[in-house]
């Protein structure tokens, strides 16, 4: 979960630089043989598994290949403790998205795993997706259509094999840094599909007013971290950053310049402009300040919540937004940067909430 945080932060301080220049089964057929066994799920709606489920009856992940993104990819479900006692009890689902450059099996969150009234799915994302399907799908990543693999196959399959809540009513998408713009930009495509999206730490404002998150999310397709790295004479090894191999500035959602309107993509995509979009859906921002340290993530998406939080009361839809400033008071482990401490701290709070939502 530090990797996030970790490499997050070298970006930022590249980035202030570069600114300042199928079959499947009946439905919740899926059952454990026993607590230390995890169903068996049967494949379907493009996803294939290729290695048995890794983990417990109520904690475990997948191993899948789909056309729609290259290599393998993880999802990991969390059941609640109850699942299998009453065989007609139906859950509803949280999809959680992880944040760059971050992995689901890595999400051990603790509340993640208190709800017994939720099933929590975390799809992969992998290093730097930005839960989108590339412009550019002819690149040395093959392909990257990561949109599709979550919203066309992932939620479906899910549906089918666990006694889940098939409802936008009972369906709700989270996600930090990274994943906080992929769940404002999956509920915003799909308001059929959620009732409930939330941002914890997220780079929810890629428009020309934050240039400074743009450029991050370029930094992160391009590996400029990794290249300027080798260029320098410092300690750092280039190889080990996780965003290799770089790609073009414009294989994700094209020109990121905002000049004559080449930047288009950018701007249907950026969530602060579309928050219109997310009427009638329960929305939440959670944020820290980063310390003040432009060094730190936090400080730039403090900066863009505040954009959303703006835009919102603009449009006079309604809200949840929880600035914890340098996280006094917000649990033991946040000190308002961007951290696993903060995040587990957001959950905590966000959790519950949601089973109230779902409950309503």
């Amino acid at each position: 979960m530090n990797r996030t945080s970790r490499w997050w932060r070298t970006v930022v301080a590249w980035t202030v630089a570069v600114v300042a220049v199928a079959v499947v089964a009946p439905v919740g057929s899926a059952q454990a043989a026993d607590d230390t066994t995890p169903p068996k799920l049967t494949d379907g709606f493009g996803l294939t598994q290729v290695a048995a489920p890794v983990g417990t009856a109520h904690d475990f992940y997948l191993t899948v290949a789909t056309p729609q993104v290259a290599g393998e990819q993880h999802i990991k479900i969390i059941l609640p403790r109850g699942y299998y006692d009453d065989p007609a009890r139906r859950y509803p689902v949280l999809y959680f998205l992880h944040g760059s450059p971050d992995d689901p099996i890595a999400q051990n969150y603790p509340a993640l795993s208190m709800s017994d009234r939720m099933i929590t799915v975390i799809p992969d994302g992998g290093a730097r997706s930005w839960y989108a399907n590339w412009l550019n799908q002819n690149t040395v990543l093959g392909a990257q259509n990561w949109e599709n693999f979550h919203l066309n196959q992932v939620i479906p399959f899910v549906d089918a094999n666990l006694r889940t809540l098939a409802a936008k009513k009972s369906r709700a998408v989270a996600g930090i840094s990274m994943g906080g713009f992929g769940a404002f930009h999956y509920a915003q495509a799909r308001p059929d599909l959620f009732g409930q999206t939330a941002s914890l730490s997220g780079d929810i404002d890629l428009s020309a007013n934050s240039m400074d998150l743009r450029m991050a999310v370029v930094a992160s397709v391009t590996d400029a971290m990794g290249a300027m790295c080798a260029s320098s004479s410092g300690s750092c090894d280039p190889n080990e950053s996780p965003y290799k191999p770089g790609v073009d500035s414009d294989a994700l959602f094209g020109s990121p310049y905002p000049v004559f309107n080449v930047d288009r993509r950018w701007n249907e995509v950026d969530p602060s402009q579309h928050m219109d979009r997310l009427k009638g859906i329960g929305i939440s921002i959670y944020t820290g300040d980063g310390g003040g340290s432009p060094l730190d993530m936090e400080f730039w998406v403090s900066g863009a919540s505040k954009n959303v939080k703006a835009r919102l009361d603009a449009l006079g839809m309604p809200y949840y937004y929880v600035n914890y400033g340098d996280g006094s008071g917000w649990g033991t482990q946040c000190d308002g940067t961007h951290s696993a401490g903060c995040w587990a701290q957001s959950l905590l709070d966000l959790i519950p909430r949601l089973e109230r939502a779902f409950a309503a």
